[in-house]
């Protein structure tokens, strides 16, 4: 949040390797310029990627009781076997490089999914390695169920109660993911002139 702060970390020469390709995810959209001007300085090329709404919970009241999704619905965890689907219906994904990061989020921290009769997934939510949750998705035929909010309760509830923080990134224009967190109890900032936005280098 301190733009000096932000300039002075992307001068140092050992902090970003300003050859390679690379995102700044989740910076607030005011420090556009400033990123821009310095990647300029460094020679390299930059592109807007997506603005996104940062909501976080603090009110657990509106979740899903656990109890009733697992009765109603089979809950699991992903895994290595799931990671081509994941990727093809991610929509920064789909190449190796989107099939290597689902493999690491799915490898290394927690998963919820809803298998159908044969054990496969048919609705997911994962968790980014800066614990946000994410790539919430529901197959097509199986969507009017209810499975996202069951499986946004869930993991809400699981890093409850691990004690970390239950907050997400939803695209603007992404209304129906808005409305499934805002209607689980999920709130923004407050500061209505803060959109996170993601930015990609050399790409």
């Amino acid at each position: 949040m301190d733009e000096q702060m932000l300039s002075t970390i992307l001068k140092e020469d050992d902090v970003v390797d300003w050859r390679a390709s690379f995102s700044f995810a989740g910076i607030d959209n005011s420090y556009s310029p400033l990123l821009k001007d310095i990647s300029s300085q460094r020679g390299s090329s930059f592109r807007s990627q997506c603005h996104m709404h940062l909501l976080h919970l603090t009110d657990f009241d509106s979740l899903l009781l656990t109890e009733h999704s697992e009765d109603h619905f089979r809950i699991s965890s992903l895994n290595d076997s799931n990671i081509e689907l994941v990727n093809k219906t991610w929509k920064f994904g789909g190449d190796e490089d989107g099939g290597r990061h689902i493999k690491n989020m799915i490898g290394n921290f927690p998963s919820c999914c809803i298998i159908d009769d044969l054990g496969q997934p048919v609705s997911w939510i994962l968790l980014y390695d800066y614990c946000a949750m994410g790539m919430l998705h529901t197959l097509p035929a199986h969507r009017g169920k209810g499975y996202a909010k069951a499986l946004v309760s869930c993991m809400a509830r699981k890093l409850r109660g691990q004690g970390f923080p239950v907050y997400c990134f939803v695209e603007e224009e992404n209304t129906v993911s808005y409305r499934l967190f805002k209607n689980l109890g999920f709130v923004g900032l407050g500061d209505p002139s803060y959109r996170a936005a993601w930015w990609d280098c050399n790409f």
